[in-house]
């Protein structure tokens, strides 16, 4: 065992190895990088960040390249950046990554070809925040079998979602938010059976959500939000049984909720604010979503009363229904979800008196809105305190009621003063006359006082 340690810290990597690391590294940071300062190379003694390499058969080998300015010692690349061809003789790469390597004036794409000599070791590839890197996904991705995470992040990347990638079928991770891509999502990624996230937001996206995402059982975190995508949900969506995030916000579904929505218990957040949704919030059995800590149905032209369901989330944060179309009372019964941190309810048609305590709006402060219900008020006891909802008038009965009751206070002042000052006139010599007089005295002042209230 101490010889091969021994035997590993002295073993060199191979030549065709190393002068392939060197010129690919070469083609990103410039030709006056030779790695002269590396002791007896990369993966000897001394090493730089952004290179790993593991040890076998005698030799290192790289497994780890990761190229773009992430580190005070990183490979930074430099304006005349481009991939070589000795980037795919590196046959023991698992894991290669451009991060902030493309600006957007350089305008380079990713090579269509020779993805198919990494088949066998590549298992993570990623772009980050390239905005130069143009053209389109290849095809020839589909050839890494072996791929468990593929990261397109904030680049410039267009064109449509290759069908190839539902080859991949390995893939845990699918990433591709922040580029312009256009089309539909392709039914062939139906085929990721073992993929825990899918995130394709932040593109151009059109057409309906195929059927076949229904069968990604083992989903954790789909996320297809600022798209353009279309048409109504399909039901096999409440097939994802383990999916703890759910966004579908701002794009153009429509025509309902299906109600297998309620069958995903796994669910923790759910977006599906700005699409036309336009369907009765009732549909949902929300109390079956046990888990669900957020929920944002904003802007998406539901109708009806807010279900007594939806008070039964036990775990619920944050929910936001605002511009809808949804009526009837608010149930106080959300008062009783001890986790609730922000209720909006603003821009609908609620109608009735919000029976919330003044401790819930303290709690809430800010995080609670109900402005833009015109039918909607609140008592005067929380109008005169604090922390009371903005844009809610007062109830106008409670307002009519309090003003009836100044209006007598008043009168019955001023004819109390009326009867003190009659007795005051009397004088010390009408004591007979007053006690005799207090009776009728009373009694005009008792008839005043009715006929004023009547």
């Amino acid at each position: 065992m101490y010889r091969g340690v021994a035997d590993a810290s002295i073993s060199p990597m191979e030549k065709h190895e190393k002068e392939a690391l060197y010129s690919a590294i070469q083609g990103f940071v410039g030709n006056e990088w030779n790695g002269s300062f590396l002791y007896p190379d990369p993966c000897g003694w001394t090493s730089i960040e952004g290179v790993s390499c593991d040890f076998s058969n005698g030799f290192w080998h790289v497994t780890d390249l990761t190229i773009g300015d992430l580190y005070d010692n990183s490979l930074r690349c430099s304006q005349a950046a481009e991939f070589t061809e000795h980037l795919f003789n590196l046959k023991h790469l698992k894991r290669l990554s451009f991060s902030n390597c493309f600006l957007s004036d350089q305008h380079k794409s990713i090579p269509i070809s020779n993805w198919d000599s990494l088949a066998n070791s590549l298992e993570s590839l990623e772009f980050r925040s390239n905005p130069g890197l143009i053209g389109t996904i290849p095809t020839s991705f589909g050839y890494l079998k072996n791929l468990q995470s593929l990261v397109l992040l904030e680049n410039g990347l267009k064109g449509e979602i290759p069908e190839a990638l539902g080859n991949l079928t390995k893939l845990k991770r699918l990433v591709l938010a922040g580029n312009n891509f256009i089309g539909p999502i392709p039914t062939s990624l139906g085929r990721l059976t073992n993929l825990l996230i899918l995130d394709t937001s932040r593109n151009f996206l059109s057409g309906a959500l195929p059927v076949t995402i229904g069968d990604l059982s083992s989903l954790i975190k789909l996320d297809l939000s600022n798209n353009r995508l279309d048409g109504k949900l399909p039901r096999e969506i409440g097939g994802l049984k383990s999916l703890t995030l759910l966004d579908l916000s701002h794009n153009n579904f429509s025509d309902g909720l299906p109600e297998t929505f309620q069958e995903m218990d796994s669910l923790e957040e759910l977006v599906l604010s700005d699409n036309p949704i336009g369907d009765y919030v009732t549909r949902i059995q929300w109390r079956n979503m046990k888990n669900l800590e957020m929920l944002d149905l904003s802007n998406m032209g539901l109708k009806g009363n807010i279900p007594n369901s939806m008070t039964e989330m036990k775990k619920l944060r944050f929910l936001s229904l605002s511009n809808n179309i949804l009526s009837g009372i608010i149930p106080s019964k959300f008062e009783k979800i001890s986790t609730i941190n922000a209720l909006y309810l603003d821009g609908n048609d609620f109608t009735g008196k919000l029976e919330f305590s003044q401790r819930f709006y303290t709690k809430l402060r800010s995080r609670f809105r109900a402005s833009g219900n015109v039918k909607l008020c609140l008592s005067l006891e929380l109008t005169s305190t604090s922390h009371v909802p903005e844009g809610v008038k007062q109830c106008e009965q409670e307002s009519t009621v309090d003003s009836k009751e100044s209006d007598s206070n008043l009168k019955n002042e001023d004819l109390s003063q009326n009867s003190h000052h009659i007795i005051a006139s009397l004088g010390h010599s009408g004591h007979v006359a007053l006690r005799k007089g207090k009776a009728k005295i009373n009694k005009r002042i008792e008839k005043a006082l009715k006929l004023e209230r009547e």
